[in-house]
C-alpha cells in the first residue's frame, strides 16, 4: 500500500491523502519520506495549482507510530541547515503553491507541527487536536515553539505546548489556528475551497504573495513596503495583470500562465 495518495481534484488542486488507516496513518520515516516527494513532485508539476493535505480514514495522523518509537526510530537524526526555509518540514513554507491542511481528524505530536508549516489550515468541527509533548515526557518539536506563537499568539501557544491539552476543531478556531468546518463532507468542502482558488487566481500571484508572507516574518515595514514595491512593477509588466483585468471585464474564468 502507498503511505501517501495523490488525486487530482478538478483543474489545478491534488489532493495529498496519508495513507496508513490501519495504523491512524501514525508517522514514520516511509510517511515522512513519501510526503516530501509528494510535494516537491507537486511544486513542479505545471498542472498542479494548489495542494491539499488530509488523511485517510478518521484520523489526519496521530503523531509517530508506535512501533517506530519501540525500535528508536521515532527521532530522526538530520543535519540542520542555516537556512530558515530549508529544515526538516519547514521546507514545505517554501513550496511556490498554496498548500492546504485538510484536519479530518486527530492530529497530535509530529502530525500537528506539519499542519503548522501549511499556509491554510481547515479542521473538522469533532476533530481532535494535541501538541502532545508535555505529556509524553517530550519538548516543543519541529519548529512548534516559533510556528504557534507567530500563529496564534504567545499566550495560546504556551496553553497548548505546556498543558498539551486536547482540543476540538471549534476552539483551534477561536485560536485563530484553523477554520472550522462541518465533519460532514468537510474534504469535499475543503476541496471546493482550494478549486476556486485554483480557478480565479493567478499562480504567479500566489507564489510571489507567499514569498511576501514568508519574508516579512523577519523584515521591517519599511523592508516588506520595498519589495512589495518591486514585485508589483514586475506584476504590472506581466501577462497575467492583462489577463486578470479582461476575464473581470468580460465576467469569465481567467486563463492565468502556469508557473514554470
Amino acid at each position: 500500500m502507498e503511505d501517501v495518495l495523490l488525486q487530482q481534484f478538478e483543474d489545478g488542486v491534488l489532493t495529498i491523502t496519508f495513507n496508513r488507516p490501519e495504523a491512524r496513518n501514525a508517522w514514520n520515516y516511509a510517511l515522512e519520506d513519501a510526503l516530501r516527494a509528494a510535494f516537491l513532485a507537486a511544486d513542479v508539476d505545471p498542472q498542479v495549482k494548489v495542494v491539499v493535505l488530509t488523511g485517510a480514514g478518521r484520523s489526519f495522523c496521530p503523531g509517530p507510530d508506535p512501533k517506530a518509537i519501540a525500535v528508536g526510530q521515532s527521532h530522526r537524526q538530520v543535519a540542520v541547515p542555516e537556512d530558515d526555509f530549508a529544515q526538516r518540514y519547514s521546507y514545505m513554507l517554501a513550496l511556490r503553491k498554496p498548500l492546504i491542511a485538510a484536519i479530518n481528524g486527530a492530529a497530535a505530536g509530529v502530525g500537528l507541527c506539519i499542519t503548522l508549516y501549511c499556509d491554510l489550515r481547515f479542521i473538522a468541527e469533532n476533530a481532535n487536536i494535541t501538541t502532545a509533548f508535555s505529556r509524553r515526557g517530550l519538548v516543543a518539536e519541529h519548529g512548534s515553539a516559533w510556528m504557534l506563537p507567530r500563529l496564534i499568539g504567545w499566550m495560546n501557544a504556551a496553553d497548548l505546548l505546556l498543558s498539551a491539552r486536547v482540543i476540538n476543531g471549534r476552539e483551534a478556531e477561536a485560536l485563530g489556528l484553523a477554520r472550522c468546518l462541518p465533519g460532514t463532507d468537510f474534504l469535499a468542502a475543503v476541496q471546493r475551497y482550494a478549486a476556486d482558488m485554483a480557478a480565479y487566481c493567478s499562480p504567479r500571484s500566489l507564489h510571489v504573495i507567499k514569498q511576501q508572507l514568508r519574508q516579512a516574518w523577519s523584515q521591517s515595514l519599511a523592508q516588506a513596503t520595498a519589495l512589495s514595491t518591486r514585485e508589483t512593477a514586475v506584476s504590472l509588466a506581466s501577462p497575467d495583470l492583462a489577463e486578470g483585468v479582461a476575464a473581470f471585464i468580460e465576467k469569465r474564468q481567467p486563463q492565468f500562465q502556469p508557473l514554470k
